[in-house]
């Protein structure tokens, strides 16, 4: 092996510069070539790359988002765009490819590696709902910056006597609702992985009121429930002043916390040498502390496993 490609794909997620920084110097060290894609498998089908080197990579560990672009790429989708993409490959002579991205960004991948090109997948979406890893880069990030707007919010909460339903991404996936809500303290935590009732999200309001409680924040996990939904019934139901804060992609950006920065270094330092040792057609992944590695096709076949015993804590300690 001597040339290998890198490219991230699908949503940015913080911690995806220190992954590309990780791979690039990793396979310098090693004396490969890197060749980074712009825009994701969009810049792959439409030859958009360059070659990395070691000064390609200054200074971006403690950026958000990706210096490499993304893009949607609905060609790629097709076996059309795939060969598009594979005669890139080839005729730029990558003898492996690297994709940084998440569960889309693996289903491409995993069409690569059946048409002959090695590929290892890193985890990085912001909503960890990538089964066979503990954490993906990128949601550390996005956790800390939602607790950081609860606290915010909770002062204005507090200050007015209000409830503040506040809305969080995370796609179909409630990870960052429950982390962000068990760190932030809130009263109500709506996810699309546990069925709920508003009816129950409006008596632990009022007994909050009764013991005295001047403030109370819902969070609301997009793929759950609109937030805007949500507030009207607590409305209708309890005449108390409700107002709604929808977050959107202020989650995605900023800073990558150390943890994510770690994660990434790790992960794509690992990525480099599974290819030179030969091992492709695999994600990473971080198990109780381990970095493992999955095939993609049982990585995409099963959903992640949803801790329900944490959102019961979460539920317990907001009594």
């Amino acid at each position: 092996m001597r040339r290998i490609g890198v490219l991230t794909s699908g949503g940015d997620a913080p911690g995806m510069n220190a992954a590309i920084r990780a791979v690039v110097r990793k396979a310098i060290y090693h004396g490969l070539e890197v060749f980074g894609f712009r825009r994701g498998f969009y810049g792959l089908m439409n030859g958009e790359y360059t070659l990395m080197r070691l000064g390609s990579v200054a200074d971006i560990i403690h950026r958000g988002g990706t210096v490499l672009l993304t893009a949607r790429a609905p060609e790629f989708e097709k076996e059309s765009g795939q060969k598009k993409a594979l005669h890139i490959i080839r005729d730029c002579g990558i003898d492996a490819l690297l994709v940084i991205g998440g569960d889309g960004s693996f289903r491409g991948a995993a069409a690569l590696e059946k048409l002959g090109v090695a590929t290892i997948g890193v985890p990085a979406t912001i909503d960890n709902d990538i089964a066979f890893t503990d954490y993906s880069i990128g949601f550390d990030t996005a956790v800390n910056n939602v607790t950081d707007a609860i606290n915010k919010v909770r002062d204005t909460a507090t200050s007015h006597e209000r409830v503040y339903v506040i809305e969080v991404m995370g796609r179909t996936s409630g990870y960052i609702a429950l982390a962000a809500g068990l760190a932030g303290g809130a009263e109500s935590i709506l996810v699309p992985e546990i069925p709920f009732a508003l009816s129950e999200v409006v008596e632990r309001l009022q007994r909050g009121v009764k013991r005295g409680k001047l403030h109370s924040i819902i969070l609301v996990a997009e793929g759950a429930a609109s937030a805007f939904s949500v507030a009207q019934a607590i409305k209708e139901q309890t005449k108390m002043d409700v107002r709604v804060t929808i977050l959107g992609h202020v989650q995605r950006g900023g800073t990558p916390t150390a943890f994510d920065r770690i994660l990434a270094s790790r992960l794509g330092a690992e990525a480099v040498d599974l290819l030179q040792s030969g091992c492709h057609g695999q994600m990473l992944g971080l198990l109780d502390g381990k970095i493992c590695t999955t095939p993609f096709e049982k990585a995409l076949a099963e959903e992640k496993h949803f801790p329900a015993d944490i959102y019961q804590l979460a539920a317990i300690l907001a009594i």
